[in-house]
Protein backbone atom coordinates (compact mmCIF):
# COMPACT_ATOMS: atom_id res chain seq x y z
CA UNK A 1 0.00 0.00 0.00
CA UNK A 2 1.16 3.57 -0.66
CA UNK A 3 1.10 6.58 1.58
CA UNK A 4 -0.27 9.95 0.48
CA UNK A 5 2.95 10.94 -1.26
CA UNK A 6 2.96 7.71 -3.26
CA UNK A 7 5.69 5.97 -1.22
CA UNK A 8 5.38 2.59 0.49
CA UNK A 9 3.41 2.74 3.71
CA UNK A 10 5.45 1.98 6.82
CA UNK A 11 4.35 1.33 10.38
CA UNK A 12 4.84 4.96 11.37
CA UNK A 13 3.77 6.51 8.05
CA UNK A 14 7.08 8.37 7.66
CA UNK A 15 6.92 10.27 10.89
CA UNK A 16 3.14 10.26 11.27
CA UNK A 17 2.38 8.60 14.59
CA UNK A 18 -0.26 5.92 15.03
CA UNK A 19 -2.79 8.36 16.45
CA UNK A 20 -2.62 10.46 13.28
CA UNK A 21 -2.69 7.35 11.13
CA UNK A 22 -5.92 6.23 12.78
CA UNK A 23 -7.43 9.63 12.10
CA UNK A 24 -6.71 9.21 8.41
CA UNK A 25 -8.26 5.76 8.67
CA UNK A 26 -11.44 7.38 9.97
CA UNK A 27 -11.98 9.27 6.73
CA UNK A 28 -14.85 7.00 5.66
CA UNK A 29 -17.63 8.22 7.94
CA UNK A 30 -19.53 4.99 7.47
CA UNK A 31 -16.61 2.72 8.24
CA UNK A 32 -14.96 1.37 5.12
CA UNK A 33 -11.74 -0.49 5.63
CA UNK A 34 -9.35 -2.04 3.19
CA UNK A 35 -7.50 -3.87 5.93
CA UNK A 36 -10.73 -5.44 7.17
CA UNK A 37 -11.65 -6.35 3.61
CA UNK A 38 -8.34 -8.05 2.98
CA UNK A 39 -8.68 -10.05 6.19
CA UNK A 40 -12.22 -11.08 5.17
CA UNK A 41 -11.18 -12.19 1.70
CA UNK A 42 -8.10 -14.00 2.95
CA UNK A 43 -10.28 -15.92 5.40
CA UNK A 44 -12.77 -16.74 2.65
CA UNK A 45 -9.99 -17.96 0.37
CA UNK A 46 -8.61 -20.14 3.17
CA UNK A 47 -12.04 -21.76 3.50
CA UNK A 48 -12.30 -22.35 -0.23
CA UNK A 49 -15.01 -19.73 -0.73
CA UNK A 50 -15.20 -17.37 -3.69
CA UNK A 51 -16.69 -13.92 -3.99
CA UNK A 52 -18.89 -13.32 -7.03
CA UNK A 53 -18.60 -10.12 -9.03
CA UNK A 54 -22.37 -9.64 -9.13
CA UNK A 55 -24.28 -6.64 -7.75
CA UNK A 56 -27.76 -5.48 -6.76
CA UNK A 57 -29.31 -2.10 -7.53
CA UNK A 58 -32.35 -1.54 -5.32
CA UNK A 59 -34.95 1.06 -6.39
CA UNK A 60 -37.17 1.81 -3.40
CA UNK A 61 -40.58 3.28 -4.21
CA UNK A 62 -40.91 5.13 -0.93
CA UNK A 63 -44.43 5.48 0.42
CA UNK A 64 -45.71 2.19 -0.95
CA UNK A 65 -46.31 2.05 -4.71
CA UNK A 66 -49.55 0.60 -5.99
CA UNK A 67 -49.14 -2.94 -7.30
CA UNK A 68 -52.17 -2.54 -9.56
CA UNK A 69 -51.17 0.52 -11.59
CA UNK A 70 -47.58 -0.71 -11.90
CA UNK A 71 -47.31 -4.43 -12.62
CA UNK A 72 -50.75 -6.06 -12.11
CA UNK A 73 -53.42 -3.85 -13.79
CA UNK A 74 -56.38 -6.24 -13.51
CA UNK A 75 -58.34 -4.70 -16.38
CA UNK A 76 -60.93 -7.48 -16.21
CA UNK A 77 -61.89 -6.50 -12.63
CA UNK A 78 -64.78 -4.11 -11.77
CA UNK A 79 -63.99 -0.44 -12.41
CA UNK A 80 -63.34 0.38 -8.75
CA UNK A 81 -60.57 -2.25 -8.65
CA UNK A 82 -58.86 -2.13 -12.04
CA UNK A 83 -55.95 0.15 -12.91
CA UNK A 84 -56.93 3.82 -12.99
CA UNK A 85 -54.37 4.44 -15.74
CA UNK A 86 -55.21 1.48 -17.93
CA UNK A 87 -52.71 -1.10 -19.13
CA UNK A 88 -50.21 -1.64 -21.92
CA UNK A 89 -49.26 -4.86 -23.68
CA UNK A 90 -45.68 -6.00 -23.18
CA UNK A 91 -43.35 -7.80 -25.58
CA UNK A 92 -44.03 -10.99 -23.60
CA UNK A 93 -47.16 -12.58 -25.12
CA UNK A 94 -50.25 -12.30 -22.94
CA UNK A 95 -48.65 -10.04 -20.32
CA UNK A 96 -49.83 -6.50 -19.57
CA UNK A 97 -48.52 -3.98 -17.06
CA UNK A 98 -49.63 -0.51 -16.00
CA UNK A 99 -50.53 1.87 -18.80
CA UNK A 100 -47.94 4.49 -17.79
CA UNK A 101 -45.00 2.08 -18.21
CA UNK A 102 -44.79 1.55 -22.00
CA UNK A 103 -40.97 1.56 -22.13
CA UNK A 104 -40.70 -1.14 -19.50
CA UNK A 105 -43.40 -3.03 -21.40
CA UNK A 106 -41.16 -2.98 -24.47
CA UNK A 107 -38.38 -4.55 -22.36
CA UNK A 108 -40.51 -7.01 -20.41
CA UNK A 109 -38.53 -9.90 -21.86
CA UNK A 110 -35.70 -8.63 -19.63
CA UNK A 111 -37.88 -8.31 -16.53
CA UNK A 112 -39.88 -10.47 -14.14
CA UNK A 113 -43.09 -9.19 -12.51
CA UNK A 114 -43.97 -10.84 -9.21
CA UNK A 115 -47.72 -10.77 -8.59
CA UNK A 116 -47.86 -12.80 -5.39
CA UNK A 117 -45.38 -10.84 -3.27
CA UNK A 118 -46.92 -10.40 0.17
CA UNK A 119 -46.10 -9.95 3.85
CA UNK A 120 -49.20 -8.52 5.57
CA UNK A 121 -47.61 -5.54 7.33
CA UNK A 122 -49.38 -2.35 6.19
CA UNK A 123 -47.26 0.11 8.20
CA UNK A 124 -44.62 2.29 6.57
CA UNK A 125 -41.91 1.44 9.08
CA UNK A 126 -42.92 -2.17 9.60
CA UNK A 127 -43.37 -2.86 5.91
CA UNK A 128 -40.04 -1.27 5.07
CA UNK A 129 -38.23 -3.29 7.71
CA UNK A 130 -39.89 -6.49 6.52
CA UNK A 131 -38.96 -6.00 2.86
CA UNK A 132 -35.43 -4.72 3.53
CA UNK A 133 -34.40 -7.33 6.09
CA UNK A 134 -36.68 -10.33 5.55
CA UNK A 135 -37.96 -9.99 9.13
CA UNK A 136 -41.28 -8.65 10.40
CA UNK A 137 -40.93 -5.86 12.99
CA UNK A 138 -44.34 -4.27 13.75
CA UNK A 139 -42.83 -2.09 16.49
CA UNK A 140 -41.12 -0.08 13.76
CA UNK A 141 -44.38 1.82 13.33
CA UNK A 142 -44.15 2.92 16.96
CA UNK A 143 -40.71 4.41 16.36
CA UNK A 144 -38.65 1.42 17.50
CA UNK A 145 -35.37 1.08 15.62
CA UNK A 146 -34.47 -1.79 13.27
CA UNK A 147 -33.63 -5.20 14.76
CA UNK A 148 -31.95 -6.85 11.77
CA UNK A 149 -29.19 -5.87 9.32
CA UNK A 150 -30.17 -4.90 5.80
CA UNK A 151 -29.22 -6.83 2.67
CA UNK A 152 -26.63 -4.20 1.77
CA UNK A 153 -24.96 -4.38 5.18
CA UNK A 154 -24.84 -8.17 4.92
CA UNK A 155 -23.18 -7.80 1.53
CA UNK A 156 -20.58 -5.48 3.05
CA UNK A 157 -19.94 -7.88 5.94
CA UNK A 158 -19.56 -10.95 3.72
CA UNK A 159 -17.56 -9.36 0.90
CA UNK A 160 -15.63 -6.85 2.93
CA UNK A 161 -16.26 -3.15 3.10
CA UNK A 162 -14.35 -2.15 -0.06
CA UNK A 163 -13.41 -3.82 -3.31
CA UNK A 164 -9.79 -5.01 -3.04
CA UNK A 165 -8.66 -3.53 -6.36
CA UNK A 166 -10.78 -0.43 -6.91
CA UNK A 167 -11.45 0.59 -3.31
CA UNK A 168 -15.12 1.15 -4.16
CA UNK A 169 -17.39 0.60 -1.11
CA UNK A 170 -19.30 -2.67 -1.16
CA UNK A 171 -22.52 -0.97 0.00
CA UNK A 172 -23.55 2.49 -1.19
CA UNK A 173 -26.66 4.47 -0.26
CA UNK A 174 -27.82 7.06 -2.79
CA UNK A 175 -30.79 8.09 -0.65
CA UNK A 176 -31.61 7.28 2.95
CA UNK A 177 -34.05 4.53 3.91
CA UNK A 178 -35.31 3.20 7.20
CA UNK A 179 -33.83 -0.22 7.97
CA UNK A 180 -30.98 -0.04 5.44
CA UNK A 181 -28.35 0.00 8.20
CA UNK A 182 -26.06 -2.68 9.68
CA UNK A 183 -27.76 -3.11 13.08
CA UNK A 184 -25.87 -5.75 15.11
CA UNK A 185 -23.31 -6.33 12.35
CA UNK A 186 -21.72 -3.07 13.51
CA UNK A 187 -21.22 0.45 12.18
CA UNK A 188 -18.31 -0.64 9.99
CA UNK A 189 -20.75 -2.32 7.61
CA UNK A 190 -23.19 0.55 7.23
CA UNK A 191 -23.75 2.16 3.83
CA UNK A 192 -21.46 4.73 2.28
CA UNK A 193 -23.86 7.68 2.05
CA UNK A 194 -23.34 9.54 -1.22
CA UNK A 195 -25.34 12.49 0.10
CA UNK A 196 -23.38 12.69 3.34
CA UNK A 197 -20.08 14.04 4.59
CA UNK A 198 -18.17 10.92 3.62
CA UNK A 199 -18.78 11.43 -0.11
CA UNK A 200 -18.05 15.15 0.08
CA UNK A 201 -14.71 14.48 1.71
CA UNK A 202 -13.49 11.93 -0.78
CA UNK A 203 -11.97 14.99 -2.40
CA UNK A 204 -11.00 16.55 0.94
CA UNK A 205 -10.92 19.91 -0.84
CA UNK A 206 -7.25 19.17 -1.54
CA UNK A 207 -5.82 19.30 -5.04
CA UNK A 208 -4.21 16.01 -6.13
CA UNK A 209 -0.83 17.74 -6.35
CA UNK A 210 -1.06 18.47 -2.62
CA UNK A 211 -1.90 14.99 -1.40
CA UNK A 212 1.57 14.74 0.06
CA UNK A 213 0.73 17.55 2.48
CA UNK A 214 -0.22 15.37 5.43
CA UNK A 215 -0.73 18.33 7.73
CA UNK A 216 -3.42 19.75 5.48
CA UNK A 217 -5.04 16.34 5.10
CA UNK A 218 -5.01 15.51 8.79
CA UNK A 219 -6.48 18.86 9.77
CA UNK A 220 -9.47 18.04 7.60
CA UNK A 221 -9.72 14.50 8.92
CA UNK A 222 -9.72 15.87 12.48
CA UNK A 223 -13.01 17.54 11.65
CA UNK A 224 -14.40 14.25 10.35
CA UNK A 225 -13.29 12.53 13.54
CA UNK A 226 -15.20 15.00 15.68
CA UNK A 227 -18.33 14.51 13.59
CA UNK A 228 -17.95 10.73 13.72
CA UNK A 229 -17.50 10.84 17.46
CA UNK A 230 -20.74 12.77 17.89
CA UNK A 231 -22.49 10.06 15.86
CA UNK A 232 -20.94 7.30 17.95
CA UNK A 233 -19.32 5.71 14.91
CA UNK A 234 -15.63 5.74 15.84
CA UNK A 235 -15.81 2.24 17.28
CA UNK A 236 -16.79 0.92 13.90
CA UNK A 237 -14.17 2.92 12.04
CA UNK A 238 -10.87 2.66 13.85
CA UNK A 239 -10.12 -0.95 12.91
CA UNK A 240 -9.98 -0.02 9.24
CA UNK A 241 -7.02 2.33 9.48
CA UNK A 242 -5.72 1.82 5.96
CA UNK A 243 -8.86 2.58 3.99
CA UNK A 244 -8.43 6.34 3.53
CA UNK A 245 -5.23 5.94 1.56
CA UNK A 246 -6.81 3.33 -0.67
CA UNK A 247 -10.03 5.28 -1.17
CA UNK A 248 -8.42 8.58 -2.13
CA UNK A 249 -5.77 7.12 -4.44
CA UNK A 250 -7.89 4.41 -6.03
CA UNK A 251 -10.54 4.21 -8.72
CA UNK A 252 -13.26 4.81 -6.15
CA UNK A 253 -13.21 8.56 -6.66
CA UNK A 254 -13.54 8.08 -10.42
CA UNK A 255 -16.50 5.73 -10.02
CA UNK A 256 -18.47 8.48 -8.25
CA UNK A 257 -17.69 11.06 -10.95
CA UNK A 258 -20.53 11.24 -13.49
CA UNK A 259 -18.69 13.84 -15.55
CA UNK A 260 -16.58 10.99 -16.88
CA UNK A 261 -19.61 9.60 -18.70
CA UNK A 262 -20.42 10.46 -22.31
CA UNK A 263 -22.75 13.52 -22.08
CA UNK A 264 -25.04 11.92 -24.66
CA UNK A 265 -25.54 8.87 -22.46
CA UNK A 266 -26.16 11.05 -19.44
CA UNK A 267 -28.75 13.01 -21.42
CA UNK A 268 -30.41 9.74 -22.40
CA UNK A 269 -30.73 8.71 -18.75
CA UNK A 270 -32.07 12.09 -17.71
CA UNK A 271 -34.48 12.83 -20.56
CA UNK A 272 -37.39 12.53 -18.11
CA UNK A 273 -36.11 15.51 -16.13
CA UNK A 274 -35.69 13.95 -12.67
CA UNK A 275 -32.65 12.93 -10.64
CA UNK A 276 -33.48 9.24 -10.99
CA UNK A 277 -31.55 8.94 -14.25
CA UNK A 278 -28.33 10.24 -12.71
CA UNK A 279 -28.77 7.97 -9.71
CA UNK A 280 -29.17 4.89 -11.89
CA UNK A 281 -26.22 5.89 -14.04
CA UNK A 282 -24.12 6.34 -10.91
CA UNK A 283 -25.35 2.97 -9.63
CA UNK A 284 -24.16 1.30 -12.83
CA UNK A 285 -20.75 3.00 -12.56
CA UNK A 286 -20.39 1.84 -8.97
CA UNK A 287 -21.37 -1.74 -9.74
CA UNK A 288 -19.07 -1.80 -12.75
CA UNK A 289 -16.24 -0.78 -10.40
CA UNK A 290 -17.01 -3.51 -7.87
CA UNK A 291 -19.78 -2.24 -5.58
CA UNK A 292 -22.03 -5.07 -4.44
CA UNK A 293 -25.19 -3.27 -3.32
CA UNK A 294 -26.63 0.16 -4.17
CA UNK A 295 -29.87 1.55 -2.72
CA UNK A 296 -31.82 4.53 -3.98
CA UNK A 297 -35.21 5.94 -3.04
CA UNK A 298 -37.36 7.27 -5.84
CA UNK A 299 -40.17 9.46 -4.50
CA UNK A 300 -41.71 11.90 -6.95
CA UNK A 301 -42.97 14.29 -4.28
CA UNK A 302 -43.07 14.83 -0.53
CA UNK A 303 -45.42 11.92 0.09
CA UNK A 304 -43.76 9.74 -2.53
CA UNK A 305 -45.98 6.86 -3.56
CA UNK A 306 -48.29 7.18 -0.53
CA UNK A 307 -51.21 8.16 -2.74
CA UNK A 308 -54.28 8.19 -0.51
CA UNK A 309 -56.06 10.77 -2.67
CA UNK A 310 -56.34 11.41 -6.41
CA UNK A 311 -53.98 8.65 -7.36
CA UNK A 312 -54.31 9.02 -11.14
CA UNK A 313 -52.74 12.50 -11.57
CA UNK A 314 -49.98 11.61 -9.10
CA UNK A 315 -49.16 8.48 -11.05
CA UNK A 316 -48.97 10.51 -14.25
CA UNK A 317 -46.19 12.48 -12.57
CA UNK A 318 -44.41 9.57 -10.89
CA UNK A 319 -44.51 6.77 -13.45
CA UNK A 320 -43.06 8.25 -16.67
CA UNK A 321 -39.68 9.21 -15.11
CA UNK A 322 -39.43 5.76 -13.52
CA UNK A 323 -40.36 4.10 -16.81
CA UNK A 324 -37.79 6.10 -18.74
CA UNK A 325 -34.89 5.79 -16.29
CA UNK A 326 -35.33 2.06 -15.72
CA UNK A 327 -35.49 1.46 -19.46
CA UNK A 328 -32.34 3.49 -20.06
CA UNK A 329 -30.63 1.53 -17.29
CA UNK A 330 -31.62 -1.84 -18.76
CA UNK A 331 -30.44 -0.78 -22.23
CA UNK A 332 -27.14 0.45 -20.80
CA UNK A 333 -26.56 -2.83 -18.97
CA UNK A 334 -27.27 -4.78 -22.16
CA UNK A 335 -24.93 -2.59 -24.21
CA UNK A 336 -22.13 -3.14 -21.69
CA UNK A 337 -22.70 -6.85 -21.22
CA UNK A 338 -23.68 -6.36 -17.57
CA UNK A 339 -27.24 -7.68 -17.60
CA UNK A 340 -26.19 -11.02 -16.13
CA UNK A 341 -24.09 -9.44 -13.40
CA UNK A 342 -26.39 -6.71 -12.06
CA UNK A 343 -29.79 -7.45 -10.55
CA UNK A 344 -32.31 -4.61 -10.50
CA UNK A 345 -34.98 -4.78 -7.78
CA UNK A 346 -38.01 -2.44 -7.85
CA UNK A 347 -40.18 -2.55 -4.75
CA UNK A 348 -41.57 -0.60 -1.80
CA UNK A 349 -42.94 -1.24 1.67
CA UNK A 350 -46.34 -2.58 0.51
CA UNK A 351 -48.99 -2.29 -2.22
CA UNK A 352 -52.19 -0.23 -2.18
CA UNK A 353 -55.77 -1.16 -1.38
CA UNK A 354 -57.47 -3.01 -4.24
CA UNK A 355 -60.59 -0.85 -4.14
CA UNK A 356 -60.19 2.83 -4.98
CA UNK A 357 -61.35 4.81 -1.94
CA UNK A 358 -63.87 7.66 -1.72
CA UNK A 359 -61.27 10.32 -2.57
CA UNK A 360 -59.97 8.56 -5.67
CA UNK A 361 -56.89 7.16 -3.95
CA UNK A 362 -55.63 3.87 -2.57
CA UNK A 363 -54.53 3.20 1.01
CA UNK A 364 -51.87 0.97 2.60
CA UNK A 365 -52.06 -2.72 1.72
CA UNK A 366 -49.55 -5.28 3.01
CA UNK A 367 -51.51 -8.39 1.91
CA UNK A 368 -50.21 -7.86 -1.65
CA UNK A 369 -47.11 -5.87 -2.56
CA UNK A 370 -45.20 -4.46 -5.52
CA UNK A 371 -42.14 -6.22 -6.93
CA UNK A 372 -40.31 -6.41 -10.25
CA UNK A 373 -36.81 -7.61 -11.03
CA UNK A 374 -34.43 -7.53 -13.97
CA UNK A 375 -31.11 -9.16 -14.80
CA UNK A 376 -28.74 -10.73 -12.31
CA UNK A 377 -28.44 -13.96 -14.26
CA UNK A 378 -32.00 -14.92 -13.32
CA UNK A 379 -34.76 -16.15 -15.64
CA UNK A 380 -36.50 -13.11 -17.06
CA UNK A 381 -39.43 -12.52 -19.40
CA UNK A 382 -42.13 -13.88 -17.11
CA UNK A 383 -44.86 -13.19 -14.60
CA UNK A 384 -44.29 -14.98 -11.31
CA UNK A 385 -47.25 -15.90 -9.15
CA UNK A 386 -50.85 -14.82 -9.48
CA UNK A 387 -53.08 -12.53 -7.48
CA UNK A 388 -56.79 -12.92 -6.80
CA UNK A 389 -59.29 -11.56 -9.31
CA UNK A 390 -59.39 -8.14 -7.62
CA UNK A 391 -55.67 -8.01 -6.70
CA UNK A 392 -56.45 -8.40 -3.01
CA UNK A 393 -54.21 -11.31 -1.99
CA UNK A 394 -51.99 -13.92 -3.64
CA UNK A 395 -53.96 -16.62 -5.45
CA UNK A 396 -50.84 -18.73 -5.83
CA UNK A 397 -48.34 -19.53 -3.08
CA UNK A 398 -47.21 -16.21 -1.56
CA UNK A 399 -43.68 -15.02 -2.22
CA UNK A 400 -42.43 -13.47 0.99
CA UNK A 401 -39.59 -11.04 1.80
CA UNK A 402 -37.46 -13.97 2.96
CA UNK A 403 -37.76 -15.45 -0.55
CA UNK A 404 -36.61 -12.18 -2.05
CA UNK A 405 -33.74 -12.17 0.45
CA UNK A 406 -32.73 -15.72 -0.48
CA UNK A 407 -32.86 -14.77 -4.17
CA UNK A 408 -30.51 -11.86 -3.52
CA UNK A 409 -28.17 -14.19 -1.63
CA UNK A 410 -28.23 -16.48 -4.66
CA UNK A 411 -27.32 -13.64 -7.03
CA UNK A 412 -24.56 -12.33 -4.77
CA UNK A 413 -23.16 -15.77 -4.03
CA UNK A 414 -23.75 -15.58 -0.27
CA UNK A 415 -23.93 -18.98 1.43
CA UNK A 416 -27.54 -19.34 2.68
CA UNK A 417 -26.24 -21.07 5.81
CA UNK A 418 -23.99 -18.16 6.81
CA UNK A 419 -24.06 -17.21 10.48
CA UNK A 420 -22.72 -14.06 12.15
CA UNK A 421 -22.27 -13.16 15.80
CA UNK A 422 -24.77 -10.66 17.16
CA UNK A 423 -24.01 -8.02 19.79
CA UNK A 424 -24.41 -10.54 22.58
CA UNK A 425 -21.95 -12.95 21.01
CA UNK A 426 -24.56 -15.44 19.85
CA UNK A 427 -24.44 -16.84 16.30
CA UNK A 428 -27.34 -15.77 14.12
CA UNK A 429 -28.34 -17.14 10.73
CA UNK A 430 -28.60 -14.30 8.22
CA UNK A 431 -31.48 -15.92 6.35
CA UNK A 432 -34.79 -16.52 8.17
CA UNK A 433 -35.97 -20.11 8.62
CA UNK A 434 -37.18 -21.89 5.47
CA UNK A 435 -36.06 -19.05 3.20
CA UNK A 436 -35.60 -20.28 -0.36
CA UNK A 437 -34.99 -18.34 -3.58
CA UNK A 438 -37.94 -17.59 -5.83
CA UNK A 439 -37.92 -20.90 -7.67
CA UNK A 440 -39.13 -19.58 -11.03
CA UNK A 441 -36.13 -17.25 -11.20
CA UNK A 442 -33.22 -19.57 -10.46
Amino acid sequence: MLNLSGKPLTGTCEGTNRREFLKVGSLGMTGFGLSGLLRQRAAAAAEGQSVKDTSVVWIWLGGGATHIETFDPKMEAPSEFRSTVGSVATNVPGVEIGGLLPKMAARADRMAFVRSFAHGNSGHGGGTHYVMTGTNHPAADAGVGPIKPSFGAITSRVRGTNHPVTGVPSFVRLAGLYADGPNWLGAAYGPFDVGGEARNNMNLSVDMTRLGDRRSLLSKVDRLDRQSDRNGQLEGLDKFEGQAFKLILSRAKEAFDLTREDPRLRDKFNAAGTGLGDQLLLARRLCEAGCGFVTLNYANSYQGWDMHEKIEPQLKTACPPLDHAVSAFLDDLADRGLSEKILLVITGEFGRTPRVNGVAGRDHWGPLCTLALAGGGLKMGQVIGESSSKAEVPKSTPIEPKNLMATIFHVLGIDPHTQMMDQSGRPQYLLPDAAAPIRELV
